[in-house]
């Protein structure tokens, strides 16, 4: 299938998709930005500005059309880019009526959808008709305040397709975007979700106080953990020291601006789950990644000592302090 023109519809209004409009904008393609907050429609149309995500970010709005109608925002657009949290996407998409059959889905969301357990490309294969072939994600080591200041950055993106992956990979080119390409879809989707899991893990040691030494050996004990976990869902994937795997896996566990990491070190430092939740201004996906992988038929019997201890942090009230102690006696 070949498409010429290159309108597209981006789901969400967070820093992510925020970030993603603006290489959009700046490649003058013509937008349909699904927007439901009406004060954040309102700034940028009125002023160029996200006023609750990425405020210092001055988008170009002559090609961008905002509505709160999700059927007007994708029913003329060739390319669909979820943006949103995964915890809204059923939310979001209830109300949807129109085709997907004929287009691109492209899933920038690095979470798992709640309840269902399944990856957002799973997810839409099952419930939605869009067509497999037709339905990728991309991916980082890519935080959206970068993005942002035009800071050199690198996507991968990921289609069953090579020659797919590459046409989508044109909507992303600017001077400062590096991209790579993947036809290994599950893999790389699922690298994106666990990475936040080993994020918090991050954040609840350095929130503990456990120093520098520590966290390198946390570090490379989570890319051994990750990398058993992809190796057994997609066995001939030999793409584990890559930056959509290693490279995403390190700047979600470094960076500041990384959410996953901030969500531990709050708990960490002694808030209780719920009070750590209710203090992020945005949504950590670790927080139901840890339980979706816990449960997830996908081990077929994998220990994944790192991301149980998360889960039993998270939810079953274990004690951040105790358990990290005890992880720390079997890391290598």
């Amino acid at each position: 299938m070949v498409i010429t023109e290159k309108k597209c519809a981006v789901i969400g209004y967070g820093s992510w998709a925020t970030a993603i409009v603006k290489i959009l904008s700046e490649n003058n393609t013509p937008i349909y930005w699904h927007i439901l907050n009406d004060e954040v429609a309102e700034s940028i149309q009125t002023t160029k500005h996200n006023c609750k995500y990425l405020r210092d970010t001055e988008l170009d709005t002559s090609n961008i059309n905002i509505t709160s109608d999700i059927n007007q925002a994708i029913g003329d657009a060739q390319y669909v880019i979820l943006a949103m949290p995964s915890a809204f996407m059923k939310s979001i998409l209830q109300p949807l009526n129109v085709s997907l059959a004929d287009k691109y889905i492209i899933s920038a969301i690095k979470g798992i959808v709640p309840d269902d357990y399944t990856s957002v490309s799973e997810y839409l294969a099952e419930h939605y008709d869009a067509t497999p072939s037709m339905i990728g994600i991309i991916t980082g080591p890519t935080h959206a305040e970068e993005v942002a200041m035009s800071r050199l950055s690198y996507l991968t993106v990921a289609f069953p397709s090579m020659s797919v992956a590459e046409h989508i990979g044109t909507i992303f080119q600017r001077p400062y975007i590096n991209i790579n390409y993947s036809e290994d879809v599950i893999a790389t989707e699922y690298a994106a979700i666990v990475k936040n899991i080993y994020a918090l893990s991050v954040g609840l040691a350095t929130g503990l106080g456990y120093g520098d030494n520590f966290v390198s050996v946390l570090i490379a004990n989570c890319a051994a953990e990750m990398k058993l976990f992809i190796n057994n869902i997609s066995p001939k994937n030999d793409r584990l020291c890559s930056s959509a795997f290693l490279g995403d896996l390190l700047v979600t566990c470094y960076s500041t601006y990384s959410r996953n990491r901030r969500l531990g070190l709050l708990i960490g430092r002694g808030c209780t789950v719920k009070s750590a939740m209710n203090e992020m201004t945005m949504v950590a996906e670790g927080y139901y990644a840890a339980k979706c992988i816990k449960y997830s038929q996908l081990r077929k019997g994998v220990t994944l000592p790192i991301a149980d201890m998360v889960y039993d942090i998270l939810y079953n009230g274990a004690s951040a302090r105790q358990s990290m102690r005890k992880l720390s006696s079997i890391l290598q």
